[in-house]
């Protein structure tokens, strides 16, 4: 690899279905079963797929998804796919294992950004609750993490017991304040702050030889809430949120960015215009991304 060409993979974790009101906030089910049909329970098929950065002898996963940890009652309820640790498996196809990874960036830790950290649910009733990816330095944003130590009330269910003090006693953890980025990657990692869905969502901007992509988290999930005033009710402030994409926008068109979806179910990423109705949308999608060049 050429000093500083950056290699991106979409790396697909357990799925999951979760109520499409809840998904679109304020948008009417009329509007958004256009994008993705609901069930029987009006729920919605969601990827949680991660960025796999390949970069000067590096490997960076952003995010892990959700998981296999849960018991069948909580995978029931939060809708997980079921058949074991599905980021594991992919990595797998990908020649991979977890202690092939460098680093683990948190965008913050909500359960399913976040709980792919752990093992599978059987490992954990087993007696095997160690973190994976044991060669990984963990990065975090500061305030994501303090968040995820003293939660709101309002989404303290959204956060895994007992995460936070596993990633401290690791040894491994990296908390950045806004600003700073990776040690060693300066220049060519940096993170943009995202408060409107949980304090602190620290987002992963990687730029390459002849591209920047965006791993866009909860800030724009997939690609219908590229359009400004899609939001999901799980945000915290969804006015905020908007601002926050409108001031995004202005570089990620300026500079020709791609953007990276963590739960869009069919679109790794793509590119993004302003049309003609003077509405963002997402164009050139590309459903998987293979070792992509920027």
């Amino acid at each position: 690899m050429a000093k500083n060409e950056v290699l991106v993979t979409s790396i697909e974790g357990n799925g999951q279905s979760l109520d499409g009101g809840s998904m679109f906030g304020n948008a009417p089910r009329a509007l958004w079963e256009r994008w993705y049909t609901p069930d029987s329970l009006g729920r919605v098929k969601l990827s949680c797929r991660a960025m796999l950065v390949e970069l000067n002898g590096a490997r960076i996963l952003c995010e892990t998804g959700i998981g296999n940890y849960m018991d069948d009652k909580m995978s029931e309820r939060f809708g997980v796919e079921g058949g074991g640790h599905r980021l594991l498996k992919s990595l797998h196809e990908k020649g991979l294992s977890p202690k092939d990874i460098d680093y683990v960036v948190l965008s913050h830790l909500h359960f399913d950004h976040a709980g792919g950290l752990l093992p599978s649910y059987e490992d954990i009733k087993n007696g095997n609750e160690e973190l994976l990816f044991e060669n990984a330095k963990y990065v975090v944003g500061k305030e994501a993490f303090e968040r995820s130590l003293n939660p709101h009330f309002r989404d303290r269910a959204s956060f895994i017991d007992g995460l936070s003090k596993k990633l401290e006693a690791s040894g491994r953890l990296i908390v950045l304040d806004e600003g700073e980025s990776i040690p060693g990657f300066e220049g060519v990692i940096e993170f943009f702050i995202s408060e409107g869905h949980t304090p602190g969502q620290m987002l992963t901007i990687v730029h390459g030889q002849s591209a920047s992509m965006m791993f866009c988290g909860d800030l724009v999930p997939g690609t219908p809430w590229v359009n400004l005033p899609i939001t999901m009710g799980y945000d915290r402030f969804p006015e905020q949120l908007i601002n926050e994409k409108q001031e995004i926008y202005k570089r990620v068109l300026s500079e020709n960015w791609f953007l990276f979806y963590t739960h869009d179910p069919v679109v790794s990423s793509s590119r993004i215009q302003l049309n003609e109705r003077n509405k963002y949308e997402a164009i050139e999608a590309i459903e998987i991304l293979e070792k992509f060049s920027i």
